[in-house]
Formats: structure tokens, C-alpha cells, sequence
């Protein structure tokens, strides 16, 4: 297979997978609702951010715009060197390091871009409604990013002499994110640890 099928490929099946669970979840949950997959540790939590990964935000109007239109110009970005080094040659893994980058991007931006547009909101006493009579919660570009993986793998009372924290509950990891989420930081993640020569040519 060539390098640009497996990049079609690899960015279509985590488009894909990050799509269907959003989809599901936005449908069928309701805003806080959660179900243990695996005891305490894995736990599917409905939650949704204005903002960047792991539920980092930026405030306001003008931040969502922001990072709107940061992803939307990452995306092309990335999209356009990646197509550069294919052209190029370049190894297979750098390739689609790349390719799980930007396909984390567009799982995030078609959140933010769509689901204000066809869905009603979502709260903490009803699921959302795909295709609301009545339009739905946000314009376009102002929707919210549906998180629902969560891992607090560790979870205890941190005991009081240690300084700051002592005495307060400590849980790690506390962010609750998505797969679009997970593909950027694997991708991220691979490419520093593996693909290290890529970065000194």
C-alpha cells in the first residue's frame, strides 16, 4: 500500500471512530452522566468544553474564534506538508505522526463547526436532540467539544504535610478527553520518541 493510502486510510478510521463515539455519546447521554467500563479507573463520563484539548479553555468570544480558526489553519497546514513529504519520500511514520495530528485537529474542529448547528444542547436532565426542530444550541464555529474518556487511575487523599495539596484529593489523570484528543497526543508522542532524526535534518 502506499504511503498516501495509508495516510488516507489512518486519517479516515480515526475520523471515523472519534465521529461515531461523539455521536453516540451527544445522543444518548445525558450532561454528566457516566458508565464504568472497568471499575473506578475507565469510566465513560459526558462532558463538553469550549475549548482545546483535555478541556483547556480559551475565555470568551474572541478566544473561540481564536482556536477556531488556529485549527482550521493547522489543519491545512499539516495537510499541506504532508502531501509535501509523501512527494518527498519521507519515512512512513513521519507521515502518519503527521497524519494522526491533524486528523485529531479535524475530529475537534467538526465538533466546534457542526454540532451547535444540528444539535440541541445538552444538560444535566436531558440528552440533546440531533436535528431540533427549533435549529440548534450554537452558530456555526461556536459549538461544543464533546469529551467522554476518563481515567482517574489514581485517586486518594494526599496526606497533610505535603505542602500546597496537603489534605486535598488527588486524582490522576483528571482531564476528561476524546479520541481526537488521544490521536494528537499519540501522534505528538510517537513522533519525539521514534521519528527523532526527522526533527535534526
Amino acid at each position: 500500500m502506499s504511503q498516501k493510502k495509508k495516510a488516507i486510510l489512518l486519517f479516515a478510521s480515526i475520523l471515523f471512530i472519534d465521529q461515531f463515539v461523539k455521536l453516540y455519546i451527544k445522543s444518548n447521554f445525558w450532561l454528566g452522566q457516566e458508565y464504568h467500563v472497568l471499575g473506578d479507573w475507565f469510566i465513560i463520563h459526558f462532558t463538553e468544553n469550549n475549548g482545546m484539548a483535555y478541556g483547556m479553555e480559551l475565555g470568551g468570544m474572541v478566544g473561540k474564534i481564536s482556536l477556531s480558526l488556529f485549527r482550521l489553519v493547522a489543519i491545512s497546514v499539516i495537510g499541506w506538508y504532508i502531501f509535501h513529504l509523501i512527494k518527498k519520500g519521507t519515512n512512513t511514520g513521519v507521515v502518519l505522526g503527521f497524519t494522526a495530528i491533524m486528523a485529531g485537529a479535524t475530529g475537534n474542529i467538526i465538533d466546534s463547526a457542526f454540532y451547535g448547528i444540528i444539535f440541541s444542547d445538552s444538560s444535566w436532565l436531558h440528552v440533546a436532540q440531533l436535528m431540533p426542530s427549533g435549529g440548534g444550541y450554537a452558530p456555526f464555529l461556536f459549538g461544543k467539544v464533546v469529551d467522554m474518556l476518563y481515567f482517574p487511575v489514581i485517586d486518594m487523599q494526599m496526606p497533610g504535610w505535603v505542602p500546597i495539596w496537603g489534605g486535598g484529593q488527588f486524582v490522576f489523570f483528571q482531564p476528561v478527553f476524546n479520541i481526537a484528543d488521544s490521536a494528537i497526543t499519540i501522534g505528538v508522542i510517537y513522533m519525539l520518541l521514534f521519528e527523532r532524526n526527522f526533527f535534526k535534518k
